[in-house]
């Protein structure tokens, strides 16, 4: 029995090593861990418990009969961050480079099912060279089975994807179906065809970064959630981000006990927006200021920066935030926004995290390039997300909300639970000067001073709609609030309350 007993942990010991040594070496000198390195640093000292270690391909191809590592080029199983339970899988580019074929696969899928049948997370580290030629069509349809665990899952059990190295072809379409993607900057990359067959096909010149790099996904395409300075680093933000997430649509999110003031009052919101109703503010700032311990986890923060969105605690209860940006394009909805905004609010509504809305909007972004990309179609799916979600709402408007703008952004109209306005709220059909060449273009071209005739009618207008008392009057803000005792008398307040009726 001893001597078995010995064999078993010889074995696995081997097995542990991927593909030896030499690439073992070689993936450190790209400044990457190995997958068990990874696992270690993520879960729970002690916690992991792995699964199919054992398992081997059953390709006799291309000289594969002589070559059949033990866990085929991924390790899978399960263990804790933070005492809360999670599944994992991470791909060895030891191993064939971490390439997926039928055996591969069907270890991924196992612990997705498994996942899905527990309800707790499942988390990919994705470091891979694509589908196994050897493997022919046998490879491919295991991406395929991949893509249904990821689309069944969807909305039941959160999915995240860090990607540590290259995602080529169809391996980039599991992480696009998860609900968050982690990049790390200089060694990970995703892309549906690689530089050269970039360059044979449309002759472009490029390099991988510029292709498909962290920062080109993070700013540009809007595909990466997160970026990482290193792994360590991309393990890090996956933890936190973990812990405002329950663990399925089932279940509330983590609560921790709040250690922030119950009572603070914060005088900095009272001038942190311009008596210029043109001059932009820093919404971040508003956030931060509110939240408990100003602390704010921001998610896509380098895409369509015109739009946050992101989470924090109030009450030590987690909270989804969506809020425009007046210091990026006046805080303009445009296609980008729209689309960032509406798959946010659609992840908080699955998994039962309140929302709140901070609003400062002139309007939809104008022009041709928007109109023909397809503003309204996109700018739909915000009002739709909003609409749809059950979760509950707040919304307060610090300054602008013009226009249909004002509708979509989680108005009293599209079911927000309660909505609140500064004394800066201006709430109109449009902005005073918009208004005032369309209500008064006769008398403005009858005029012998139509600049003096027209700042006469701005002040006019905006003294009568430039605030948010009409819209109160009618009922469509609850309560005209301090900016002070935002966090104080209101938001964290009510928020408690929405909680408790949900619960």
């Amino acid at each position: 029995m001893e001597s078995k007993q010995l064999e078993v942990r010889k074995l696995k010991k081997k097995a542990r090593l991927g593909g030896g040594q030499k690439r073992i070496d070689a993936q450190h000198a790209k400044g990457k861990l190995t997958a068990y390195e990874r696992i270690q640093l993520l879960l729970d000292e002690g916690s992991f418990r792995e699964m199919d270690l054992f398992v081997t391909h059953r390709c006799d191809d291309f000289g594969l009969d002589k070559n059949r590592p033990y866990g085929d080029g991924v390790v899978t199983g399960y263990g804790t961050i933070n005492n809360r339970l999670v599944y994992i899988f991470a791909q060895d580019f030891t191993v064939f480079g971490g390439s997926l074929g039928r055996s591969h696969a069907d270890k991924i899928i196992k612990v997705m099912e498994l996942a899905m049948k527990i309800g707790c997370p499942v988390i990919g580290l994705n470091d891979s060279g694509g589908a196994r030629i050897q493997e022919g069509v046998v490879s491919l349809g295991g991406y395929a089975d991949i893509f249904l665990r990821n689309t069944l899952a969807s909305g039941v059990i959160p999915q995240i994807s860090v990607v540590m190295g290259p995602a080529a072809g169809g391996a980039v379409y599991s992480p696009a179906i998860t609900d968050f993607i982690i990049m790390v900057k200089n060694t990970s990359y995703m892309f549906i065809t690689g530089p050269n067959v970039v360059k044979s096909v449309t002759h472009e010149d490029v390099t991988f970064e510029n292709l498909g790099g962290a920062s080109v996904h993070a700013e540009i395409s809007g595909v990466a959630h997160f970026t990482a300075e290193n792994e360590e680093h991309a393990l890090d933000i996956l933890s936190e981000l973990l812990s405002y997430i329950p663990q399925n649509n089932m279940e509330d999110p983590p609560e921790i006990k709040c250690t922030d003031d119950p009572l603070r009052t914060d005088i900095k919101l009272d001038t942190i927006v311009p008596d210029n109703p043109n001059k932009p503010y820093n919404m971040l700032e508003v956030i931060e200021t509110i939240v408990d311990n100003h602390k704010f986890l921001e998610v896509q923060a380098d895409y369509a920066q015109n739009i946050v969105v992101g989470f924090a605690r109030l009450n030590g209860r987690s909270i989804g935030i969506i809020a425009n940006q007046p210091a990026v394009l006046a805080g303009v909805l445009d296609i980008n926004a729209s689309t960032k905004a509406a798959r946010f609010i659609r992840f908080c509504d699955c998994f039962n995290i309140p929302i709140i809305t901070f609003v400062d909007v002139p309007g939809f972004m104008p022009g041709t390039g928007q109109e023909h990309g397809g503003i309204i179609r996109h700018g739909a799916k915000l009002l739709y997300a909003y609409c749809e979600a059950t979760v509950p709402k707040i919304t307060l408007i610090t300054r602008k909300a013009y226009g249909g703008a004002y509708d979509v952004m989680s108005s009293k109209h599209i079911r927000s639970d309660m909505n609140f306005a500064w004394p800066t709220a201006e709430i109109a059909v449009m902005g005073p000067e918009g208004a005032i060449k369309i209500l008064y273009r006769r008398e403005l071209a009858n005029t012998e001073d139509p600049q003096a005739l027209n700042n006469k009618l701005v002040a006019e207008y905006r003294q009568k709609f430039a605030n948010p008392y009409i819209v109160a009057s009618w009922g469509y803000v609850d309560d005209i609030i301090e900016p002070n005792q935002t966090h104080l008398n209101k938001i964290r307040m009510i928020m408690k309350q929405l909680a408790m009726l949900v619960n």
